[in-house]
């Protein structure tokens, strides 16, 4: 499939390219969902201007700043999440990395995840090396969080303190270490079809099998505070779409889904086998035992 002939997917009435991509969900994912909740291991102070992010020291947004929670923190938080039935559990940090002291703080607090838990680890630390993913690895985590964002194209229109490259490197990096990757991106940030495409396509050559879909919250305080919002049509289209690009992907629902007025539901019927649940980074999300429900309704196995 070319780029011109994804965009053109766009023209397409929603319900039938609703139709299209639960067949392919069908064909390749069965009724299994996956579900994964986050932790904000560390708060606020980001060196990067990225203009969504209520975290960067370039807004004035009201949120609380502290830095690495402490192991009791996230083991309770961790047996918590487990207790609820979700199996994967995924700490993430602020800011462009973490320092060699913070990552040997998170390399002990992982190897107690796994001591105590049998949670499946996920770890979001922005740009690290391919030595810190070995050490990462040693201790347990099995995957690496770092979102594309957006097209190469668009990029330096969302953030200019670090490059598209330095992401696509950090990818190569977790992976070449034996890492598993999830990568996706947010929609409605301004960026054109076409940039929602490009970012399938990179997503898809990269061999991403976990894909992280947002919607923009534009939070008050951040450059991105009045932009105007897209469509709920529009978005469920670029899921769909991705769902068509990506087939063997779990595609996962994860910022702004409470923005849609079902919460999913009907992204989920059709093409998205995957959610963040729980709250989120800096805004509250969904209740976890509703998210259950509904998939449950659905017909999917958790």
């Amino acid at each position: 499939m070319t780029l011109e002939e994804a965009v053109a997917l766009y023209e397409k009435p929603l319900e039938d390219l609703l139709k299209e991509s639960k067949m392919i969900m069908d064909r390749w994912h069965g009724k299994y969902f996956d579900f994964c909740t986050i932790i904000n291991g560390k708060s606020g102070l980001c060196s990067e201007n990225c203009k969504y992010c209520a975290q960067s020291t370039y807004h004035f947004c009201s949120i609380e700043s502290y830095g690495l929670l402490s192991l009791n923190q996230m083991l309770e938080d961790a047996l918590r999440v487990e207790s609820q039935g979700i199996g994967k559990y995924s700490i993430v940090t602020s800011g462009k990395g973490v320092t060699k002291t913070e990552l040997e703080s998170l390399s002990r607090i992982y190897k107690a995840l796994k001591e105590r838990s049998n949670l499946d680890i996920c770890a979001s630390h922005g740009l690290l090396n391919y030595e810190d993913f070995v050490q990462l690895k040693a201790s347990g985590v099995t995957r690496i969080h770092n979102n594309l964002e957006t097209s190469r194209r668009y990029f330096s229109e969302v953030c200019t303190t670090h490059t598209y490259d330095e992401k696509i490197q950090t990818i190569k990096d977790a992976k070449r270490a034996g890492l598993e990757v999830c990568s996706g991106g947010i929609i409605g940030m301004g960026e054109s079809r076409e940039d929602r495409i490009a970012l399938a396509f990179e997503l898809r050559d990269l061999d991403i099998q976990s894909v992280p879909i947002n919607l923009l919250n534009p939070i008050e305080g951040t450059a991105m505070e009045g932009i105007d919002p897209i469509s709920e049509e529009e978005f469920s289209k670029t899921c769909a779409i991705f769902r068509i690009i990506l087939p063997k992907a779990i595609i996962r629902l994860a910022g702004g889904r409470g923005l849609l007025s079902d919460r999913g539901e009907k992204l989920f019927k059709h093409c998205i086998n995957g959610a963040i649940t729980g709250d989120l980074l800096t805004t509250t999300g969904n209740n976890t035992r509703d998210d259950q429900t509904m998939v449950r309704r659905i017909g999917y196995e958790i």
